[in-house]
């Protein structure tokens, strides 16, 4: 069996796609924006529209309400003209609020559900995935890249479709008024179009530059303030310093850059702007009324030459954030377009039947993939070679060996966080890619040596093994492990908060409560990274006691750091250089000698020398 997932692209690694392109694809990733923008976009007319009105008004005002010298002003026909552009003007206001309204709840709505997509993909990720990408970066794609979107959407957006509207506008109602005036007005513009160009291609790259900065910036941050003990313990706060200096430093760069292009390109928007208005003018005096242009027509042309200008002036900003935007959107796609190489067979899945259950590994191998490379394009070294055993249900088994011999990748496979590189596993006979995760999750409980905790009370996370567990049952459980006195001593016993990633408790508190956990998860095949290596030895005794309960009846997989796990296995499973060379119970293992005697004699030699 081969995985099918591509790597997470580098921002770098191939051209980016079109700023087009990606807006298609990201719509079309967001139903609720299709659903609420055609709606948007009418009143988006109507305010646009109405803008139209009062350079008409002038107009009509000047040419029509002042008659030839020495005559009496119409007064009734300014006052008729007054009214209906006071009413159009107050339509356009309500249009354009209700406008604003709808597109920033159509707006969030969509990106709240592009988040949560984005999140929940990333987390069907194998681990992988996740090992090989800096944390800091992929969350950024979850939340300032689509922050980045949302702000781009409900201003820059907001803004292009209304300057969109607003041009078209006044280029057909300048056209209608004088279409020699329309000519020099679009003839100034025609160049900066070209420049516009030029200025986007660039802006393209520098943004996606400021995006990558930025989720390597927020690693380095979240790595400095995890690793904040390590730092103060080995004294090197000046490195640790130097590494977040030069991720600012880059990151300064990159938005000096874009911000430098951008500013540019706002400057010559106003050149061109000015030359407009100014050619306007010259040109219309100088056609005068034979061309049909009077005192009213120049007037009120020059006001809508700043309908036309405005949204020429303000599209260094729009493409600015436009910019940023399809920076992020594109890096959000990115994520999107990864296929899990752990993919979820969902509705179409095989359920695990009820019971215990066995394990069979025929023939797998596995490789890392190098960076940049695909899963299924794995050229790494092997770390596990042509693994062929069966697991009979409810086996006690210790995987031993030294570090770097293949026992994590061995959990990690047969708890499906990674899949084969070749041959298949089997659970229950059912080959274990097509059990749904649902199933699989329930029935199969992986606790890491780590003893990995959330932010929240203790109670709350014993309660992610089994939600609905009542506050009784999981009083009881804490006693049928052997630490209710334990929590006693705590100070607000299960309600006592573990602080954020467990730092409120000590590594062996915290492993604790993730072997509370699983315990009550109820799960038939148990895998624990040595969930005892962490804790005192008082603590191992009492959970060494609780353990034997939580595994009698289950198929239990314990990657053994102490040889005393493997003393009371029922069978005990050697591996070496990814390769799995001796198998049996513990008595027939020492007898025979070879990796495990030679490991079972320095592990009695260090107990004795610790006596």
């Amino acid at each position: 069996m081969r995985a099918t997932s591509r790597a997470l692209p580098d921002d770098h690694a191939r051209p980016p796609e079109g700023a087009w392109r990606t807006l298609v694809r990201g719509i079309s990733l967001s139903p609720e924006l299709r659903v609420g923008l055609p709606g948007t976009l009418l009143l988006a007319l109507l305010a646009t529209a109405g803008r139209a009105i009062v350079p008409v008004a002038i107009q009509r005002t000047i040419d029509d309400g002042f008659g030839a010298a020495g005559s009496a002003v119409d007064l009734g026909a300014v006052t008729q003209v007054v009214i209906l552009a006071g009413f159009a003007v107050l339509l356009t206001a309500i249009a354009s609020g209700w406008m604003n309204y709808r597109l920033a709840a159509v707006v969030e709505s969509a990106l709240a559900s592009l988040r949560v997509r984005a999140f929940r993909h990333i987390h069907d990720l194998s681990m992988l995935h996740q090992a090989t990408h800096a944390r800091g970066s992929l969350v950024a794609r979850v939340t300032s890249d689509i922050d980045e979107i949302s702000r781009f959407m409900q201003w820059a957006g907001l803004n292009l479709i209304t300057a969109t509207g607003q041009l078209t506008v006044a280029t057909i109602v300048m056209a209608v008024y004088s279409w020699q005036l329309t000519l020099v007005v679009l003839g100034v513009f025609v160049p900066f179009l070209f420049g516009a160009r030029w200025f986007q291609k660039r802006l393209t790259v520098a943004y996606l530059t400021v995006r990558e900065k930025v989720g390597r910036l927020l690693g380095v941050l979240a790595e400095t303030v995890v690793g904040a003990p390590v730092v103060r313990a080995y004294g090197i706060e000046p490195r640790t310093q130097a590494r977040l200096d030069k991720a600012i430093e880059e990151h300064r760069r990159a938005a000096v850059r874009a911000g430098t292009l951008s500013s540019s390109f706002s400057g010559t928007g106003e050149v061109f702007g000015a030359a407009a208005t100014s050619a306007a003018v010259v040109v219309g005096i100088a056609l005068g009324t034979d061309a049909g242009i009077t005192p009213g027509t120049v007037l009120a042309f020059l006001f809508l030459i700043t309908l036309f200008v405005d949204p020429v002036l303000i599209a260094s900003e729009v493409i600015n954030e436009g910019q940023t935007a399809v920076a992020g959107w594109r890096r959000v796609l990115d994520v999107l377009d990864i296929e899990p190489d752990v993919a979820d067979p969902g509705e179409d899945g095989l359920e695990l039947p009820a019971g215990p259950v066995g394990l069979r590994f025929e023939q797998v191998s596995f490789r890392y993939p190098k960076p940049g490379e695909a899963a299924r394009d794995a050229s790494g070294p092997i770390v596990l070679h042509d693994v062929d055993l069966t697991i009979a249900p409810q086996t006690r088994v210790a995987v031993v060996g030294e570090t770097g011999s293949g026992k994590t990748t061995f959990a990690k496979l047969l708890t499906r966080l990674m899949d084969p590189s070749e041959g298949r596993i089997l659970i229950d006979d059912l080959p274990l890619d097509q059990v749904r995760f649902a199933s699989l999750r329930r029935r199969v409980v992986m606790v890491p040596q780590d003893g990995a905790l959330f932010d929240g009370t203790i109670a709350d996370n014993v309660r992610m093994g089994q939600p609905t567990i009542s506050d009784e049952d999981l009083e009881l459980s804490f006693l049928e492990l052997g630490l209710a006195d334990w929590v006693d001593e705590l100070p607000h016993h299960l309600d006592t908060r573990t602080g954020e990633r467990g730092t409120s408790l000590s590594a062996g508190e915290r492993q604790l409560v993730a072997l509370a956990r699983a315990y009550v998860a109820n799960p038939d095949l148990l895998v624990l990274d040595e969930a005892t290596s962490a804790v005192d030895p008082a603590t191992e005794v009492r959970l060494s006691r609780a353990l034997t309960g939580l595994t009698r009846g289950r198929t239990t997989i314990t990657i053994a750091h102490r040889m005393s796990t493997a003393e009371v296995a029922d069978e005990v499973l050697v591996f070496d250089q990814g390769r799995l060379i001796q198998r049996g119970r513990h008595a027939e293992l020492v007898a025979a000698g070879g990796v495990y005697g030679r490991l079972h004699a320095s592990w009695v030699r260090g107990t004795a020398s610790l006596s």
